[in-house]
This record gives C-alpha cells, structure tokens and sequence, in this order.
C-alpha cells in the first residue's frame, strides 16, 4: 500500500526484455534503495513492483506482460525518469490517499493550462473509469495523488503547485502523453458492495435496499422539502 507521495525522481537505467513477454528493469533512486531489500515493493509510476536486487542505489524488478500492457511503463526507455515511493509502514503518515499500486487503466494528457500560481492539466480516462472520479474526490496519476478540480464524460482535470511541477514527472508530461491511472479504491468498493446488496433479494440488509430506494430521484430524502417547497 501506498500513499501517493513521491519520495524521489528515478531514472531508468535498462529495460531487459526477458522469457515471454516480460522483462527487467532497473531503476535508479538513492533514497528509495537506502533501506530496500529482495522482496520489498516500491511504486514506479504508481506500479507497484517487487524489488528483486539492489546494488549501488539501483534497483530491479520483474515486469509481467501483463502489467506492460495495462500500463505505461511499457512505454519506458533507459534515461526516463520515473516517480518513486517505497510502501508506507503502518505508522507513516497519510499524506494523500490510500494507493495500492494496482494501475486500473491508461490515461492521456489532452490540456495543460499554465497559471500563476500552479497549472491545470486536463486528462482524458477511459470510459469504464469514469464513473470512479468526482469532483475533490481523489485519484493517482503515474503514483501521485491528485485531487479532482473537474470532471468531464471522459476526462478530469487537477491542478498542480509548483512543488507538484517540480519534484514529480507531471511538471514535463506533454499533451498526448501517456500516463498510469488509478481510481480510488473505495469507490470501487462502494459499487460492488451496493450492488450486490441490490440485487439479492434474500440480503438480510433490506433496510438498506429499502432506504435507498425511498430516495427522492431529486437527490432528497423521503418526505424531505425541497427549497422553495411548501410541506
């Protein structure tokens, strides 16, 4: 598990293609290596991988296919640099939001809109994912968290500090760029818990069902007065 914080900027040191599909890479990150061993997980890019080796502030790590392809590490080169968290410890504190390092899809940046103070960068996601994303809710983008300053039918914007800017690879993403998107989690347990208590007519949590279908389609609860309505 992990917060969303990035501890350091990482490079790519190789990409080794290995049997099948997968391959090695090898990234280094002083900090993240001072204290990493065989068997640890660190996020690249919001992926979570396990490292396998470390030497000399480098490390490697196993990439299945699979997570080639519901990614954008398979987009790396040597020389990349890469957002880099170690998995938090149970005392740390949470400073953006709970990540798991499991990457729900691949977004593209459409917009970026410098200001003043901090920029807006628009990203489109795909349609499936949508429906996780509101408005100052959260969401990981290539292993940051980010609040949600606007959403679209396929897309969402944040805005970015100047810190944000800097110490992360989000300061020189272009438009057109991929990048790794994961929703939160707790929507997505949210969905599933509803719907199943939804759909089994012998649940013992009637009153759940019950109380949820009450719900004035107005968004009210039953028996609420509207504004401007007279009871």
């Amino acid at each position: 598990m992990f917060t969303g914080i990035v501890e350091e900027l990482g490079e790519v040191v190789r990409i080794t293609q290995t049997a099948g599909d997968s391959a090695l890479v090898a990234v280094r990150g002083p900090l993240v290596t001072s204290d990493a061993r065989h068997g640890d997980s660190i996020a690249v890019n919001g992926v979570c991988l396990t490292v396998v080796d470390v030497s000399d502030g480098t490390f490697t790590a196993d990439v299945m296919g699979e997570t080639l392809r519901r990614s954008a590490l398979g987009a790396l080169r040597a020389g990349d640099q890469v957002n880099l968290e170690r998995a938090a410890a149970l005392n740390s504190r949470l400073g953006g939001h709970l990540v798991q390092g499991h990457v729900d899809g691949v977004g593209e940046v459409i917009a970026r809109e410098p200001a003043a103070q901090w920029e807006t960068v628009r990203f489109r996601l795909p349609a499936a994912l949508a429906r996780y994303v509101v408005e100052k809710g959260s969401i990981t983008v290539d292993g940051v968290s980010l609040t949600v300053a606007g959403v679209g039918p396929d897309w969402f914007a944040v805005g970015l500090i100047p810190t944000t800017l800097k110490l992360t690879t989000l300061g020189a993403r272009r438009v057109g760029d991929p990048v790794n998107l994961e929703v939160d989690v707790l929507a997505k347990y949210v969905e599933r818990l509803l719907g199943a208590r939804l759909a089994d007519p012998a649940a013992p949590d009637a009153d759940l069902r019950g109380g949820l279908s009450a719900v004035d389609p107005r968004g009210g609860l039953p028996g609420a007065v509207a504004p401007g309505e007279v009871a």
